[in-house]
């Protein structure tokens, strides 16, 4: 063998070794390059501004304990399985604790038990998964179900207790969004008896295709919609720009759930009533603050409410100048 061809094997083999070792530390190591220990926080979704709150909150609590996160998870809030095997790949790099986003109640019980059977804590934020409460530690999340209630006391109130309204639905199977949609039902029902919902829709939880669905209800029930709620993000975003388009904002009186810079303008000119606003940096501060009690052995609450406010004509000011990133400034 030449000296040129041994040069050559010496490079490939030392390019190969150095290769394998930088694979095993990803896989395997459960520290960053700061040694210090890395908690992995898996959102329903990377693609949506709120979650991106969530992930300066989960970052803030880090960096204040002395942890690295790894910020990992499917794009778009649907993909079930790429969530799945977030959770799976972050196992494999042995974090020392998980916070989850579930993006569907029932399709994450068994990741979830996986993490528990590997002694990883875990902690639930936002939305709730299905399965025993044994298998995490806790979870931090905005009252939905109330939330939803609040928006119905908004709306039957603001429509003098009469009139029809429809409801934009995101992905079905999402316990936060369900349960602000339950809410909303039970509430209309139980204190708004003059009151009808006409149609309500799933959608496919991108602001596109909540704009067309709103449309679509809007046009079948024409001249008979008195009032819409919206129940996340993407469907506020997509609602309002549907009744935007068709002309119909400040005529159908429009309750959302989650903020937006369009539609914090939206209320500024009088054409959104109301948006119950969650808190997704608090969301994330206190899913990491969660976790890392219960790494270090210490006892949690089962439950952890996070407030959710009302921003309107009459508090968006306040709020602007108090909580930005709640109304996703």
């Amino acid at each position: 063998m030449t000296k040129s061809h041994l040069g050559v094997t010496a490079i490939l083999v030392i390019s190969a070794v150095l290769f394998t070792s930088g694979v095993v530390k990803k896989l395997s190591s459960a520290t960053s390059d700061n040694n210090r220990q890395v908690i992995a926080v898996i959102p329903k979704g990377t693609a949506s501004m709120w979650w991106e709150v969530v992930h300066k909150g989960a970052a803030q609590a880090a960096r204040e304990l002395g942890y690295d996160i790894i910020w990992t998870g499917p794009e778009q809030e649907s993909d079930r399985e790429k969530q799945i095997q977030a959770v799976e790949d972050v196992m494999a790099k042995h974090v020392v604790g998980i916070v989850l986003g579930p993006n569907d109640f029932q399709a994450l019980v068994r990741p979830v038990e996986k993490v528990k059977e590997a002694g990883i804590p875990c902690v639930i934020i936002d939305s709730a998964v299905g399965g025993s409460e044994d298998n995490y530690a806790s979870f931090a999340a905005t009252d939905n179900h109330a939330g939803g209630a609040a928006a119905a006391r908004r709306i039957g109130a603001v429509l003098n207790g009469r009139g029809n309204v429809i409801i934009t639905k995101f992905i079905q199977n999402s316990a936060s969004t369900d349960a602000r949609a339950a809410g909303f039902i039970e509430t209309l029902g139980d204190e708004f008896p003059n009151m009808v919902i006409v149609d309500q829709q799933f959608t496919l939880g991108t602001p596109e295709d909540c704009r067309q669905k709103t449309a679509d209800m809007l046009l079948r029930n024409r001249d008979k919609v008195d009032g819409l709620f919206a129940v996340n993000h993407p469907s506020s975003v997509g609602a309002f720009k549907a009744l935007d388009g068709l002309g119909l904002t400040g005529r159908v009186k429009m309750v959302g759930f989650d903020s937006d810079k369009v539609l914090v303008e939206g209320i500024e000119a009088g054409k959104v009533e109301a948006l119950i606003v969650q808190n997704p940096f608090e969301i994330g501060y206190q899913g990491v603050q969660l976790v890392v009690k219960a790494i270090n052995g210490q006892s949690v609450a089962k439950r952890v409410p996070i407030p959710s406010m009302i921003a309107d004509r009459d508090s968006i000011e306040r709020l602007k100048r108090e909580h930005p990133t709640a109304l996703g400034l």
